[in-house]
């Protein structure tokens, strides 16, 4: 059984006075991935910490939750930003989700034009309301944000290693370099968009 480590929220700002964080979903399916009871282990701090899951509830659609081992606001201000993993098996979330691809999966890959071009390597991958963009480095070292789209995307195959792109006339030519953004952070699942 082949596994992922799939980041499913990152810890946002402290809430209240005993605990409290606000979450960043980064998973379809917090209900099941975010109960009672679940233990993350993280490094915080510069040490590794258990954080076991007291409560959650969801207010005007935003989650929040409370850890057992964090009874204070400045702790639970100390977690922010830390990513929240969960291993997942890698057959059953292909099963559920073809679409879904993972950064831990396509992190690496190289991008390649349907002429056979070498376009660069997938080095992340940034989630947008409108769709999720894959982040290439182009084999100038450049950043390019492609829309991960099937019209601009139409292959991802994990077993040959590659992700077949059809951008657009220009995408990947050079940008000035103040006109590059900052390398992603997450690694929550992306959908091509049909």
């Amino acid at each position: 059984m082949s596994t992922l480590d799939v980041i499913i929220a990152t810890i946002g700002r402290a809430h209240g006075l005993r605990g409290e964080v606000a979450l960043v979903l980064r998973t379809d399916q917090p209900e099941e991935r975010l109960q009672i009871g679940t233990v993350f282990e993280v490094e915080a701090g510069g040490r590794r910490r258990s954080l076991t899951i007291q409560s959650t509830r969801v207010q005007q659609d935003r989650w929040y939750l409370r850890f057992e081992e964090v009874a204070d606001r400045s702790d639970a201000e100390s977690l922010r930003g830390i990513d929240l993993e969960v291993e997942v098996d890698a057959e059953q979330e292909a099963d559920e989700d073809p679409d879904a691809w993972y950064l831990s999966q396509l992190k690496g890959l190289p991008v390649r034009h349907v002429d056979g071009r070498e376009l660069g390597t997938v080095i992340g991958i940034d989630h947008y309301p409108a769709q999720d963009l894959l982040v290439v480095r182009t084999t100038d070292r450049r950043r390019v944000q492609l829309p991960f789209v099937e019209q601009l995307v139409p292959e991802v195959d994990l077993e040959a290693g590659v992700v077949i792109a059809d951008p657009p006339g220009g995408m990947f030519d050079a940008l000035p370099e103040d006109e590059q953004g900052p390398e992603p952070e997450t690694s929550a699942p992306a959908r091509k968009k049909r």
